[in-house]
């Protein structure tokens, strides 16, 4: 199979751009934004800044698809995806890998239902710090793309071939040897980290300096560890020590996706995280009394926007 050559990102917020851009400055690649409406017409007629750096990313109309991409990353918001699953199905031939660096653990399947399991993989990007502020982006770390099958008998896209292509690109990754447990790893630093930055307008350097942020931050995420043995993934304190870890190289300035929803005044993805570990703890009659309210604190400051 010849490498991947044409990437198509679907979601042009700070992640999307910062993955544009790292594809955009590597050789061999011709990269694409996906869009329709008049996001459409805003992509086509205004260049992006990223880094101080100046690009020109082509866009590409989901109902004027020419030749199938090779990859598609998919970095949109999860209430944005119902009605952009159609368009990522638009782009996808015989040969297409799907890779959502979506939140949650719900995108895959929800894409793959219409697309078709095969074409995906599971996927989660790891401490890239991209904001997206007065129409320029910017990014200190890239992080990392952890990925791996969907099916046991490793079925589905080639993942050496998509592990080349982002090597090409310079972005860090990994293919671990349990997906499920690394999903839930993130999934668990989002519920931390993203709400406690939104409920404190906090970015990483405050939890880098708090120990009372910090101390938030950890409430959640434990919450989700003890959740997390009832769906048969093994998680432990030590993970959020992990975090802690790598936390501390972010850029003390980086900012959360959900803390730039809330300043921006944007809805939040508090349902596909906080909503999502009530959700679990009723399902397993295990309390999450620190969700719940960080739940309610963020559906205040969401009302106070309109939303």
């Amino acid at each position: 199979m010849e490498p991947i050559r044409n990437i198509a990102i679907v979601g042009a917020g700070a992640m999307g751009a910062a993955y544009a851009a790292m594809f955009s400055d590597a050789v061999g690649f011709n990269v694409s934004f996906v869009a329709r409406g008049t996001r459409y017409e805003q992509l086509k007629h205004r260049s992006m800044t990223v880094n101080e750096r100046l690009y020109n990313i082509g866009v590409i109309h989901p109902d004027k698809v020419s030749t199938p991409a090779d990859l598609v990353i998919v970095a949109l918001k999860h209430h944005h995806l119902a009605d952009a699953v159609s368009d990522i199905a638009a782009l996808a031939g015989p040969d297409t890998a799907i890779l959502s660096v979506m939140n949650g653990l719900e995108s895959e399947e929800t894409i793959g239902a219409v697309c078709g399991m095969d074409k995906l993989v599971y996927a989660i990007a790891i401490g890239i710090d991209a904001v997206h502020e007065n129409r320029r982006f910017t990014y200190a770390n890239p992080g990392k793309i952890v990925f791996g099958p969907t099916a046991d008998d490793n079925s589905g896209p080639d993942l050496e071939r998509i592990r080349e292509a982002l090597d090409r690109a310079g972005i860090p990754n990994e293919v671990p040897p349990n997906i499920l447990r690394a999903m839930w790893w993130k999934f668990m630093v989002n519920v931390g980290t993203n709400q406690a930055s939104a409920v404190l307008r906090a970015p990483y350097g405050v939890f880098r300096s708090s120990p009372d942020a910090r101390g938030l931050m950890r409430s959640l995420m434990e919450e989700v560890v003890a959740l997390a043995p009832k769906a048969g993934i093994d998680l432990g304190t030590g993970d959020i020590d992990e975090w802690e870890r790598i936390l501390m190289t972010l850029s003390p300035t980086g900012k959360t996706s959900m803390l730039q929803d809330v300043e921006a005044g944007r809805k939040t993805e508090v349902e596909l995280f906080a909503g999502r570990v009530v959700e679990l703890g009723r399902k397993y009659n295990i309390p999450t009394p620190v969700n719940a309210t960080v739940q309610r604190i963020i559906k205040v400051i969401e009302s106070q926007s309109g939303h």
